[in-house]
């Protein structure tokens, strides 16, 4: 078969938009609705993406790049449109940062029968029949005239769509921008772009130190142990401490715990949110560049001789850790709790070793659970853990009802509830030596099928709450010296990962000149 380099690109441009684009046309079919009054905008909303896509097709073709462009673009546009369609995610750069930093098991827990039909049937077999064709071949200067002919008549169509619909195309452009977000493949190629150019721009990093003056306050004699635990994917409103039905923190409720209740996270994917919640940049400033650019929590504590470590069963430390000793419990040579998947309770096995060899000074230890990660829910607890049932046991959405979703959440959330309440036990062995604390903060929330999402990453300013509202619990021995009360008062008022920089020095009394009381969440 021998077909032009036009009719190959605009074949695979109408196939895009009919195949690859289903969400992207349910979320723009939910604010305009299918009816007589908006069939021309949709019909012209399909056009006009046919034509971009064509355009940007037409402009990286040529003898040697358009098959192979092709070939790429629909193995690529075959897994977007999956995740895009059963987890209502998007490709932005935030995203495609979170992908690159997934380990095997987390890219294992995503693989199902249906990942594998939308490849074949979305990616393989359209890639195979662009391999199979044979391009007419073309003079190089006729060539040129006629990707130049293609460019502006693909130009000259979506000007005619915006003009002949432009009081629809105004609220599209204005009102509802995170519609485009689901445009397939143009988003997620503008989201590479974008995520390379940070990514070169900041390859020659030059890291700030700050808080060097830091040192452990004269008057303060006491040595400290913290622990503080990052959580995954914990919401705030699945806890029972703070008012949800089920039991999902029934050890907790046993403990003096503070729970947080109105805690926002920085971010909405762990890539970002992690560094960030170690940042002294609040989340409005905050971006990767600026993050690797400027010391962090960990290192100003370093400056104060504080003893660090970081045990981590979730992917890594996002780089928050490039200086502090780092172990990885995922590795069940490391981690003695795993069947099937190491435990979270694993980081605590010898921890106590580690304590007993820090004769001086005080000490901080993070831990970075699995926690709640999705969507293999059920695989993130303990038989015996299995309280709420019927779980959803696949990482097909589709397949469940959101009550076996929400089963299985909870289970994992009370297998949490189970290691953070053996955290504080090993704290309380320690009190006579330290005064002890647990920190806990989730890194950000999930969505459980609220608006039909599911999952997290979606962009901050269009994530609902679910993703954004996290879980945060503090422990104190009777030891440390805080004003309980006036803490207590303070569970319910607004804070985020902003104020843990400054919490966890005031915390650990560690002066320097870039401590803001005022974000110390425990000052008074």
């Amino acid at each position: 078969m021998r077909l032009t380099q036009t009719k190959l690109i605009l074949g695979t441009s109408i196939f895009f938009v009919l195949f690859d684009n289903s969400a992207f046309f349910q979320h723009v079919i939910q604010v305009y609705p299918v009816t007589l009054k908006n069939i021309g905008f949709l019909a012209s909303l399909a056009v006009g993406l046919t034509s971009l896509i064509m355009l940007l097709l037409t402009l990286v073709s040529s003898k040697y790049t358009t098959k192979p462009v092709l070939i790429l673009l629909l193995m690529l546009s075959s897994l977007a449109a999956y995740f895009m369609n059963h987890y209502n995610v998007v490709i932005d750069d935030t995203m495609i940062h979170n992908m690159l930093k997934t380990n095997v098991n987390e890219t294992l827990d995503l693989l199902s029968p249906q990942l594998l039909y939308y490849c074949f049937f979305l990616g393989v077999l359209p890639a195979f029949l662009v391999f199979i064709i044979k391009l007419e071949p073309t003079p190089w200067k006729k060539a040129g005239l006629i990707k130049t002919r293609d460019c502006l008549i693909s130009i000259l169509v979506i000007i005619v769509m915006l003009l002949s619909f432009s009081r629809f195309y105004t609220s599209f452009f204005r009102e509802h921008k995170p519609l485009r977000y689901y445009t397939n493949p143009s988003y997620y190629i503008y989201s590479a772009g974008k995520y390379l150019n940070k990514t070169f721009s900041s390859s020659s990093v030059t890291i700030r130190s700050i808080g060097e003056d830091a040192k452990k306050s004269a008057t303060d004699t006491e040595r400290k142990l913290v622990i503080l635990v990052v959580g995954e994917a914990v919401r705030a409103d699945r806890l029972s401490l703070n008012g949800y039905s089920r039991e999902t923190t029934p050890l907790l409720q046993k403990e003096n715990v503070i729970s947080f209740t109105n805690m926002y996270s920085c971010a909405t994917t762990t890539a970002l949110s992690v560094p960030c919640m170690f940042s002294i940049l609040p989340r409005a400033e905050y971006s990767e560049a600026k993050g690797e650019a400027v010391e962090n929590l960990l290192d100003v504590l370093g400056h104060a001789d504080v003893h660090l470590l970081w045990r981590d069963n979730n992917s890594d430390s996002r780089d928050t850790a490039r200086k502090v000793p780092y172990q990885d419990y995922t590795n069940p040579e490391v981690n003695t709790v795993c069947e099937g998947e190491c435990r979270d309770e694993g980081m605590l096995v010898g921890l106590q070793e580690f304590i007993d060899e820090k004769q001086k000074g005080d000490i901080l230890i993070v831990l970075h659970q699995m926690g709640n990660h999705g969507p293999a829910y059920y695989k993130r607890y303990p038989a015996e853990f299995e309280k709420f049932t019927p779980v959803c046991r696949t990482n097909q959405f589709d397949e469940c009802t959101k009550e076996e979703i929400g089963n299985a959440y909870d289970n994992a959330t009370l297998y949490t509830d189970y290691f953070l309440t053996q955290v504080i036990g090993l704290l309380k062995k320690n009190s006579t030596g330290f005064e002890t604390a647990m920190l806990y903060m989730g890194d950000h929330g999930e969505s459980l099928g609220e608006y039909n999402i599911y999952l997290h990453g979606l962009p901050y300013a269009m994530a609902p709450d679910s993703q954004k509202h996290i879980a945060a619990l503090f422990w104190f021995d009777n030891r440390f010296k805080i004003d309980r009360q006036s803490i207590k008062g303070k569970s319910s008022k607004p804070f985020s990962h902003d104020n843990l920089f400054h919490t966890v020095l005031g915390l650990m009394k560690v002066e320097t000149s870039i401590y803001d009381k005022g974000m110390d969440i425990l000052a008074k």
